[in-house]
Formats: structure tokens, sequence, C-alpha cells
């Protein structure tokens, strides 16, 4: 039977109006908004100033003095682009003293500078990875690690978020089968619920099982452990992936490891092999970022003892934020249009904190996600307390 052209241009479209409406009926729907900056914490967001509380910008380097002049330093002396990828002819002197300073203050013996964390979890996994391969992956990984596992095309298990004894029985089973390499895949800090990985249990599983340890260190780079560089260093890790467009308030990525696994990352993950170099400006950002981070202890106290107090007195109102031990505080609601509701109210107040709903977390744990940096005074975090107390 012939179909007429009209019909078929109008079918040919029909499984986009068919998701958006979907999307739009579940409280699923996303929207752009622009955030016009208007200081270290504050936003106009649609003619309203708030409060940004959503920003991963945890020492508030993002409008550092010192990172700014480094990247116009950096640009005025190798231009705007790097022109290529690292092995064309991209990768500019300043690469190997920044991954030179990255690795020492990592504990480890190298590192490889990437252009994203997403571009770098969604290729690394992938180069190391063949079909005969198994990854066991904690139930709450980050998106960019879970599609780094499916186009790894390789078998995955989950295992229960944070249990080691469960964990542990994998691996012995896992060691039964024929795979021809076992992968631990984890985060440090998880995204989404601000608790805490325990390396040394995670260190000691993967030698016992002789796995290979990746963690992603996104959220605790700058924030957590020894000088500030995350909560892996010095202790074994066989691959931690971390960013710079976090607590290093620019762009970027890295993976800390070995040199025989930089080397083979180099000739083997096309994130790295077909992609353009970072430009020199944020180069500049990050050089200048590492040089403030080891300093920054008393301002990474204060900043988790903020934390503290704001996740206690959330609890005592009686709001549920999970495991919390960080900067990262969920408050979970669990229906999307309860938290969305949850959401605008907060906006009224002078507040941004925005929904996180599914896929980005589990169906019925819908929250909004709250990021306390070094910017925000005491005052400010009173102000959110007080508006959160509104909403009850």
């Amino acid at each position: 039977m012939c179909i007429a052209d009209s019909e078929m241009v109008t079918d040919k479209y029909s499984f986009i109006d068919e998701a958006l409406h979907e999307r739009r009926t579940q409280n699923l729907f996303r929207r752009l908004r622009a955030v016009d900056p208007l200081n270290d914490v504050e936003v106009n967001l649609e003619g309203k100033t708030v409060i940004n509380f959503s920003s991963n910008d945890y020492l508030g380097f993002s409008k550092h003095p010192k990172l700014k002049k480094r990247s116009i330093e950096y640009i005025k002396k190798f231009g705007t682009g790097s022109t290529a990828s690292r092995l064309i002819c991209g990768s500019m002197p300043f690469f190997d003293k920044i991954e030179e300073k990255l690795a020492e203050l990592k504990g480890t013996e190298k590192t490889l500078i990437f252009n994203s964390g997403f571009q770098a979890n969604i290729s690394i996994l992938p180069s190391l990875c063949n079909r005969s391969s198994l990854i066991l992956s904690d139930s709450l990984n980050h998106n960019s690690l879970i599609q780094g596992m499916l186009l790894s095309r390789c078998k995955v298990k989950k295992y229960t978020h944070n249990d080691h004894d469960h964990l542990n029985t994998m691996l012995k089973e896992s060691l039964k089968e024929n795979y021809s390499r076992i992968f631990i895949v984890t985060e440090s800090v998880f995204s989404m619920d601000g608790d805490q990985s325990d390396i040394n249990s995670l260190v000691s599983l993967a030698k016992e099982n002789n796995a290979f340890l990746i963690v992603d260190e996104a959220h605790a780079t700058g924030v957590l452990g020894p000088r500030g560089m995350g909560l892996t260093c010095g202790k074994g890790v066989d691959l931690v992936i971390g960013t710079f467009g976090k607590a290093c308030g620019s762009f970027g990525a890295y993976a800390a490891c070995s040199k025989p696994v930089r080397e083979y990352l180099i000739n083997c993950c096309s994130g790295l092999i077909y992609s353009t170099a970072l430009p020199p400006s944020i180069i500049g950002a990050i050089d200048a970022a590492l040089d403030l981070i080891p300093a920054m202890e008393d301002e990474r106290r204060e900043l988790l003892q903020k934390a503290q107090h704001l996740r206690s007195s959330l609890n005592h109102l009686g709001y549920h934020t999970g495991k919390s031990t960080t900067q990262i505080i969920p408050v979970i609601i669990g229906e999307e249009e309860e938290t969305i509701r949850m959401a605008r109210f907060l906006e009224e107040k002078g507040i941004l904190g925005v929904p996180i709903r599914p896929p980005s977390v589990e169906k019925g744990g819908a929250r909004i996600r709250l990021s306390v940096t070094a910017a925000h005074s005491w005052d400010h975090i009173d102000q959110l307390i007080h508006a959160f107390k509104k909403a009850k």
C-alpha cells in the first residue's frame, strides 16, 4: 500500500513529538534557562537575583582574578587555540608542565589531560575493555561512566552502592569465569548523593582479585584529600579520572596513572587521539588553580563546616539528605512534581536549587541537589535554611 508523501513527512517526526509529550506528562521535561552570573554566588535568572546553590564551583574559582590573569597570559603567549590534536601538533609545551605538576599533586607517576570529564569517561573505558572483559560498577555511578560502559560492549554488572562485601562476592564469582580482564569502576564522591567511597577497601579488593580499579574523582578534586587533590592520592588506584570544570573553576579533565597506562591511552584512547587539544586559555586557568588549591586548607575546612551545619539543620527540619558527608547535599523529595514545586518555591525566596529528576537519579528519588561552595557566606547558608523552613 502506498503512503502519501505528506503522511510520510509527518510520521518522520512523530517519535520526537511522542518523546517530548511523554517527558512533559511525567514532569521530566527539561529546558535551558539563561543564568547570568552577577558575582561569586549570585546570578540573574530571568530577571530575578537569586543565590546559586546548584553550582559545582566549589572553591569559587570561576571568577578568581589569578585564574583570569593566567588565562590571559596564556592567550597572549600561545594564541586562542591549540590548532590540532595532541598527536598531530597540538601538544604545546605547557601540557607537559601541567601534567607533571598534577602528577606530583595526585601522587601518581603520570597524568594525561583530556578535554572534558564526559569525553574521558566515554572514551577511556572502551579503550581499556574488550568484549571478553567484565566491569563491576557501583550502582550509583554517574551517567558518563555508564555511557562509557555501554560503549565498551562488554559484560557489566552492578554491585550495591558502596557495599564492598557484595563487590567482593562478585569478584570471587567472576574469577571462576573466563573474562579477559576485570574492572572495578566507582566514584570517590558521588555526584548526586554526596557520599564517599572507602578507597582503601577498594584498593585492597582490587589487589586481592587482580582487578583493575578506576575511580572518578570529579567531585573530590580541589575539596577533599591531601592538599585538596582527592581521596585517591598516593593510594595505588590503577586509574583516576578527574575534572577541572568543578572546584578547579575552568574546564577539562585528567587521567592520573602509571607511565605504561598513560602511554596506552595515548595510543589507544579515541577521545584523546581524535580531539583537538584544549586551548591555551583553559590550560592557563588550570595552571593557576593547581597553584592555589594546595594552600587552601582553611577554606576547605570552613566549606565542609558550612555543609555540615546545613545538613544538620535540614535534617532537624525533617528533610532527608541521604548519606551525604560532603559539600554535595541532596534534599530527597521523591516525586517529580513535588520536587519541581519545591524548586519553584525556593526560587521565589531568592534561592536557585535545581530539581534533579530521573534518569539522572532513580525513579522515586527526585531531589534538590544543593552544592555548598567556599564563596557562600554563613548568611547565605542561613537564608537557605530559612527558605526550607518556610517551605515546611
